[in-house]
Order: structure tokens, then C-alpha cells, then sequence
């Protein structure tokens, strides 16, 4: 991170003052109500959607959850974490933790060389996001989960991510920019956002999802990674085979937990695909069709119209016209 934004961020703050010097932790100062649930409105000036702030160091934070996304990344040191009941994550420099509205966790002691920065986001920032990601992978599912407040299991993402050079490059462009005021920040800042999440599933095998506590969460996650991996030849026998748990079982569960069936999200991650394919390179429609995983062109046309509202060719059509 670059030394003149690293020494921003480390800064003592006067609320950090207070606390080296033995003060307790004012909870006002982030939730009203006798439950610790830290609020947007306290943090957020109003028509804000997303903002950032250093971590509170010199305290062990207390358990509590939030009304906003929060994602937190480490600049210098470590910070650790426990999530839900009992997960522990220990994320170290370069790291990056996701977490939804319905996570729960504490914090623990951060001292002056601790040095991470949160973004506290509203929902509706992923708004543009979502629609580049789509629904078929694990980011995807995660976003669905805080656009619809409810509905997934992922509750938070652990994202190895110190060696990605382009994602510290994006996080370090949106710190600057938060902090900085930048004009046109919202719109700038939403397109990070999204170049974020793409080199991230591009980095897939970088992203460890977690779930609320049950026996079911281990199980639906092995199956969005199973879309995730390859959706191509993606198998729900083999994720049954590997976790020694009957199909019919697993295809309950996964329809139980997420709305959707194995075979719909499967074939939202195939659609998904395809477009991006359409979109970036000029593969013959029949390739595009085999490489996502349809045997014949005729169903993947009649899937894919039933789905956008028209064909393969004309969506292609339509992205050369807007280009002129």
C-alpha cells in the first residue's frame, strides 16, 4: 500500500486514545438499541452508500452484528475474528473479509501496528455488481444473500488474496477515493467494486465461503463450488459420493436452502457463462453452446431464449450495434 495512505490510516484516533488509556468502549457511538447491532445511519452520512473507516484498535470488540455488508481489509499486522459460533479466521495483510447483514462476530485486540480499514456498505451498492456476477457462483450467492436480505447461507467470505496484484490495486484505489472524496466517487467506486469481484472469481480456489452453523451449510456450499469449479461437467452425484450422503438427500437440501434446484442453478451458471463468452470473444454460437456444457445447439437456443427474451445471435447483434 502506498506509505502516504498507510500513514492516513494508522493514525491514533481520539477514540483510540481513550481506549489505550484504559477508557471502555463506547457503544454509542455505533449502535442505539440494548442489542450490539452497529448502525449504517451511525456511520454513513446520509445518501451514502458505501464509506470507509480505520479498524478500531486497543479493544477487544465486542460481538455484534450490522444493518450494512461490512468488508474488512488488512493493511499491515493481523486481525482476528470470530464468526458465528466459534469460526475463527485469523486475516492477515492483503486479505479481505466479506461479511452479510446477518453475520455475528467478535473481535479481538488489535494493537498499533493492527492496521485494517473497513468499507461499510449498503446493499444496493451491489446493485451493479450483481449484474456482471450473476447468480451462479459463490459471490454470486453471497451478493444475492444481502440483495435480498435473506434466502442464503453464506454468511461471510474469507479472500486469500495478498499475492492478487490487481485486487490490491482496486482496494487501494477505492481507500483513496473514500478518503479523498472523489467526484463521480458512487459510480467509479461501483465499478471497482465489480472488477474486484471478477478477478476474484477468477481467483476462485483464493475464496473460502462459510455458512451459518447446521449440518446442511458444508454440504450446499460443496455444491455451489462443484457449479463454481466447472460448470461444464458439474455433478451433484459426485459431490453426494464425496460427502457419503444419499442424491435425493443432498438435492432436498440444496432446493431447501438456496430456493433453487441443482440443475436451475447449474443452468444459471451455464447462461451466465455463455454471455460472457458472447460478450468477449467471437466463438461460433455452436462453441459457446458445447463449452458451457449444451449437447445441442437447438436446446441451448431454446434455453437461452426462454431465459433473455431472444437468441444467442441477436444478443451478439445487439452488442455490435451499440458499439458503432
Amino acid at each position: 500500500m502506498d506509505a502516504e495512505l498507510l500513514e492516513t490510516l494508522s493514525r491514533i484516533t481520539p477514540e483510540e486514545r481513550r481506549l489505550r488509556d484504559g477508557e471502555a468502549l463506547d457503544r454509542t457511538l455505533y449502535a442505539t438499541g440494548q442489542e450490539f447491532e452497529v448502525e449504517a445511519a451511525k456511520l454513513l452520512r446520509q445518501g451514502q452508500m458505501i464509506t470507509i473507516r480505520p479498524h478500531t484498535r486497543f479493544v477487544a470488540f465486542p460481538r455484534h452484528s450490522h444493518n450494512y455488508v461490512e468488508i474488512m481489509y488488512v493493511c499491515t499486522g493481523q486481525i482476528t475474528h470470530i464468526i458465528g459460533g466459534g469460526t475463527t479466521v485469523h486475516l492477515r495483510a492483503g486479505e479481505l473479509l466479506f461479511l452479510n447483514q446477518r453475520a455475528s462476530h467478535a473481535i479481538q485486540r488489535a494493537d498499533a501496528g493492527d492496521v485494517a480499514v473497513n468499507f461499510i456498505v449498503l446493499p444496493q451498492f451491489f446493485d451493479f455488481a450483481f449484474q456482471i456476477v450473476g447468480t451462479g457462483s459463490l459471490l454470486g450467492r453471497f451478493l444475492l444473500g444481502t440483495l435480498q436480505n435473506g434466502g442464503t447461507e453464506i454468511t461471510h467470505l474469507l479472500c486469500h488474496t495478498a499475492d492478487l496484484l490487481p485486487v490490491q490495486n482496486l482496494v487501494e484505489s477505492m481507500v483513496w477515493s473514500l478518503l479523498n472524496n472523489e467526484p463521480g466517487a458512487r459510480r467509479a467506486n461501483q465499478m471497482r467494486m465489480a472488477m474486484l469481484l471478477l478477478d476474484l472469481l477468477n481467483h476462485h480456489e483464493c475464496v473460502e465461503a462459510q455458512g451459518e452453523t447446521g449440518r446442511g451449510s458444508p454440504l450446499v456450499l460443496a455444491a455451489l463450488r462443484e457449479i463454481e469449479d466447472d460448470c461444464r461437467d458439474a455433478s451433484l452425484s459426485r459431490v453426494a459420493e464425496q460427502y457419503h450422503v444419499s442424491l435425493p438427500y443432498l438435492s432436498a437440501l440444496i432446493r431447501q436452502v438456496t430456493g433453487s434446484t441443482f440443475k436451475e442453478l447449474l443452468q444459471q451458471k451455464r447462461l451466465d457463462r455463455a454471455q460472457q463468452l458472447l460478450r468477449t470473444t467471437n466463438l461460433p454460437v455452436l462453441a459457446v453452446s458445447e463449452a458451457v456444457g449444451y449437447e445441442t445447439t437447438s436446446y441451448f437456443y431454446s434455453i437461452y431464449r426462454k431465459t433473455f427474451g431472444i437468441t444467442p445471435k441477436e444478443y451478439r447483434d445487439r452488442l455490435c450495434n451499440s458499439d458503432k
